[in-house]
This record gives structure tokens, C-alpha cells and sequence, in this order.
């Protein structure tokens, strides 16, 4: 398995499989990116393309246009198609399988003529406080603020004149899936960010939806939950094909023809604990980019309901716990382009993977360089620390030594502290991670981002090849893998075996176990860091 276009591959076996269709295309719409992968019968990486897009903060909301998400969606696939061009010299027409995926939650809400009826509300909301908590009360089990019911119970709560209207609910990843497919399915995983899953059934969790109907319908809810959620669907089964309508939507040249298979859509949750390799009991995986997240199959429920802890499930539908962060790298990402300005100030152009790597380079060599040094990734608001919104900082004590080393390690360490305090409530339930893998392009820098995420978690961390393909790699091989079970060459084999030996079983990662000094250090900083989450609440109530 090789991520990005393969340099020693065979170019001309490569080409044939293109041009006969025996790929696999995956497609993911992150929070900063939408990037489309291509991959072989093996899993191996052929080309990808990608599009950026930002959210928008619109009458106290984030949110994406759909007529971005279409615009995207071409661009992504245009550039993909023009790489496959350059690369083997030939243009795809057909795919063996594809796959959609992309960020969990949020709210789209749609009428009986599937128009939209509020603009799409994403997972990095924090409006859903009163329905998170009347809820989660109810079930005895957590519902997130980003989750798509909570959500819509606050439209409930807030008498939202739309709800009336409500005929039917997705996820992004369900909405562009219906746009291929013509299709109104969810993959499990992807599912169980809007609604707990029952683990028995790999269904909607029956008394709980009962419960849920019950408090509706006194807030005036028309229609019974089950009626509006997307259908079930487990790695491995088929989610319709490709329309016309549906190819035109990624290529309007009509170059590419309808008619491939598609996997069920899933989540950036699901595609990155595929793309890590994480979808068994005792393994895990942390997802850092805009946000950042962390998740650990579970052998055994939790004892406890924790407000820091989601219980959601692989693509397969094994339980699993999830540390969810809204708030990762992209702080860090904009000092690097701070840095990137200073640079060409000077007339120096320098790649921002470059910038990252002065900036963090000598960061774990920092000492006591970086005492007196806190950094608040916070650009919205962060349950797990207590806050409703953000305001992200750099703070020093004024005894401190400010270095780029410890500037740098601060604001790494500091990508990783409010994931490091939901890890700790794992850890006193007793949930057991033999490795966590990591995937994300901070990753790509030297093995420091690494090695600081080692000492957060307290556990061994290993970085695969594929750790900047991320959910668009494993999207794909979750469809590749709904392929090769239509076509039996998965020979019954789950998808965790299936990735095992077509994939994986040629990769060597070597994961780094924190030394005593690493956590001891790291351990420091997050004290201090939770002390100076005074002068984050300040900073809320005192700069609007």
C-alpha cells in the first residue's frame, strides 16, 4: 500500500486497471477539504484531487451551501481526473466501486420535494445545549451537541417554524450519496452520530426511539423519528449504483458513465479507523484536522454515561467510544501562515509542510524553553473544556523564554489537550488500547506530532503510510471491500480480516511508545493548561 501516485508501481498495469474499470474511487468532504482518491484491486493509492472550501458563520451558525458542496464535489473530481490523465494517460469512464464520506452530524433537513429547509447545520454548532441535555437525561445514555437529533429536538424546543415541515433527515455524506445514487441510506457508522445505534441489531436503538417519540410529540414533533432517519447499512453491503444523473453531478463533460456499484456512505469517524486499520476490538485511532478525534473499540460497554464520551460504531457496527474534540489543528495551521507571510516578506517561498517542519521541528528539544508558554486552539466553542465558544491564544508568563522551539511545542501540545483529558475518562473506565493509529497531515512532520500525541494518550501511537490520505483512502477501500463481496473474492472474511490481508498485510508500522519523560512533561503542560482555562473564559466574556 503506497499513498499518492505511485512512483515504482507497475504504470502500465495501473493504467489498464483504470481503463477497465477495476478501481475503487473514494470521495470525502472534510471540514477544510474535499478530496477524491482512486485506488487498485490491492488498495494501493493511484492518484487523488481535491478542492478547498471553508465554513461560514451565518446568523450565529456554521455552515456549508449546498451549492458549494456541488461546486466541490466537480472541482475534486476534475482535479483527481486530470492527475490520473497526467500520471498513466488515460481518463477514467467507469469505476468497480465507489464511496462518499464526510464530516459527521450536523442537521439537513429536508421537505417532501427534498428542498432544504434550513441551511445545513454542521457538527461544529453548540446551539443544542437544553435538547443535548434533556435527552441524554432521558436515554441514560450521552447525546452530543453535535449530533444530528439533538439538533433537531432543539429546532423542537426553539419552535422552529420548519420542523412541521421536516419529512426527512442526513448526514452530508447521505445527501451527496443520494445525489449519486438516487439512494436515501446510511452506512452504521455514519448513522450513529444522528442516533444511538443498537449494537444486537445494527439498527436505530428501538426504546429509545419510543422515548424520543414521547417527548417530541409533547414539543409538538408531527411525525415519529424512525419515519425521517436514513436506513441502516453495514460495510459490505451494496448502496446503489451510479446513476446518470448522479455522473453528471461529478463530471458534466460526460465522460464518466453510470452504472457503478456504491458502498453505504459513512463518516470521517468510520473512513479514518479504515484507513488506520482500527475497526477491532482493543485498537484505536486519532483523526486530526480541524477537529480532532479519538476512537477506541470497545471489548465491553461503558459502566458510566461521561458528557466527554460519544458511543458510536465502526463501519461494521462494533461499539466504539469517541473522544471528540471540535477544536484540532487549524490554529496551528494559521500561525504556519503567519510564518509563511514573514517568509515571503523576505523573498523566500517556502511549502507550508516546510514551515511546519521549522515550527515544530525542534520542538520536543525545546526543555524548559517552553514553561510560561500556553496555547488555546479554542476558534469555537469545546464541551470537554467547558466552553460555549472560542478564543484562541498564545499566553506566556512574563519570566518566560520565548523560542521558536517552544512556541512550537506549545501550540502542538496544545492541539492535543482537551483529546488528552477525554482519554483520561477511558482510562479510569478501564478501556484497554494495545496501539492507537494516527492519521492527518499534521502527521507528516517528522514524527513529532507523533510522539507528543504518544505521551497525550499514554499509549503507543503508530503513523501508517497512508496518514496524509486519510478518510478519502479509506472511504475507498470501503468500497472496494462492498466490490470484492459482491464479486466473493472477499470469501466471507469480515472487513477487519479483508483489511488484514489485502491491504495491510505488507505494511510495516513502527509505533512510538512515550518514554516516562515525554508523559511527565506533557502532563506538566496540561495542568498549567487546565489552570489557564480561567483566562480562556475571560477572554470569552470580555472580547465579542
Amino acid at each position: 500500500m503506497t499513498s499518492g501516485t505511485s512512483a515504482t508501481g507497475d504504470t502500465a498495469a495501473a493504467r489498464q486497471a483504470i481503463d477497465e474499470g477495476r478501481t475503487a474511487l473514494g470521495i470525502e468532504l472534510g471540514s477544510t477539504r474535499i478530496k477524491a482518491t482512486l485506488i487498485d484491486e490491492s488498495g494501493r493509492a493511484l492518484a487523488s484531487g481535491s478542492s478547498t472550501w471553508e465554513n461560514q458563520f451565518v446568523e450565529g451558525l456554521w455552515t456549508y451551501s449546498l451549492e458549494a458542496v456541488h461546486a466541490g464535489l466537480r472541482e475534486a473530481y476534475a482535479d483527481l481526473t486530470a492527475e490520473v490523465a497526467r500520471a498513466y494517460g488515460v481518463t477514467p469512464s467507469t469505476y468497480g466501486s465507489l464511496g462518499v464520506s464526510a464530516m459527521m452530524h450536523g442537521y439537513l433537513a429536508f421537505d417532501a420535494d427534498g428542498e432544504l429547509l434550513v441551511p445545513f447545520r454542521t457538527w461544529r454548532n453548540t446551539n443544542t445545549g437544553p435538547a443535548a441535555e434533556t435527552l441524554s437525561q432521558s436515554f441514560g445514555v450521552n447525546i452530543p451537541l453535535r449530533w444530528s437529533v439533538a439538533h433537531y429536538f432543539q429546532a423542537l424546543l426553539d419552535s422552529e417554524a420548519h420542523v412541521a415541515r421536516v419529512s426527512s433527515l442526513t448526514t452530508l455524506a447521505g445527501y451527496v450519496h443520494k445525489l449519486l445514487s438516487g439512494q436515501n441510506v446510511l452506512g452504521v457508522g455514519d448513522a450513529s452520530g444522528m442516533f444511538p445505534i443498537d449494537a444486537a441489531t445494527g439498527g436505530y436503538d428501538a426504546t429509545l426511539l419510543q422515548r424520543f417519540d414521547e417527548l417530541a410529540s409533547a414539543k409538538g414533533a408531527p411525525t415519529g423519528l424512525l419515519e425521517l432517519l436514513p436506513p441502516v447499512l453495514p460495510a459490505g453491503a451494496e448502496a446503489g449504483t451510479l446513476t446518470a444523473e448522479g455522473a453528471a453531478v461529478l463530471d458534466p463533460s460526460g465522460t464518466l458513465q453510470p452504472g457503478a456499484p456504491l458502498c453505504p456512505p459513512e463518516g470521517d469517524a468510520g473512513t479514518g479507523m479504515v484507513a488506520t486499520n482500527a475497526v477491532a476490538k482493543r485498537t484505536g485511532n486519532v483523526s486530526a484536522g480541524t477537529s480532532i478525534f479519538a476512537m477506541v473499540v470497545l471489548e465491553r460497554p461503558l459502566a458510566n454515561m461521561h458528557h466527554e464520551i460519544d458511543v458510536v460504531t465502526t463501519p461494521e457496527g462494533l461499539p466504539v467510544a469517541m473522544v471528540h474534540c471540535n477544536n484540532g489543528s487549524s490554529e496551528l495551521g494559521a500561525w504556519v501562515g503567519i510564518f509563511a507571510e514573514f517568509a515571503a516578506a523576505l523573498g523566500v517561498k517556502a511549502e507550508s509542510d516546510q514551515i511546519f517542519g521549522a515550527v515544530l521541528g525542534n520542538a520536543l528539544e525545546a526543555g524548559d524553553g517552553a514553561d510560561g508558554l500556553l496555547a488555546y486552539n479554542l476558534l469555537s466553542g469545546e464541551p470537554i473544556a467547558g466552553t460555549d465558544e472560542g478564543r484562541p491564544l498564545f499566553v506566556r508568563t512574563p519570566g518566560s523564554r520565548l523560542t521558536l522551539a517552544g512556541f512550537g511545542r506549545a501550540q502542538l501540545y496544545g492541539v492535543f489537550a482537551t483529546l488528552s483529558l477525554g482519554m483520561r475518562i477511558l482510562a479510569s473506565e478501564g478501556v484497554a488500547v494495545d496501539t492507537m493509529f494516527a492519521h492527518g497531515g499534521l502527521f507528516r512532520t517528522g514524527g513529532v506530532a507523533q510522539r507528543v500525541l504518544a505521551a497525550a494518550v499514554g499509549s503507543p501511537v503508530a503513523v501508517g503510510e497512508g496518514a496524509g490520505e486519510g478518510g478519502s483512502w479509506g472511504i475507498a477501500l470501503l468500497a472496494a471491500y462492498t466490490r470484492a463481496v459482491k464479486d466473493g473474492s472477499a470469501a466471507g472474511r469480515d472487513l477487519g480480516t479483508w483489511l488484514n490481508e489485502t491491504v495491510f498485510a505488507a505494511t510495516a508500522v513502527e509505533p512510538v511508545t512515550p518514554s516516562e519523560q515525554d508523559v511527565a512533561d506533557y502532563a506538566a503542560y496540561l495542568e498549567r493548561w487546565q489552570a489557564g482555562l480561567a483566562v480562556q473564559h475571560a477572554a470569552i466574556k470580555a472580547i465579542s
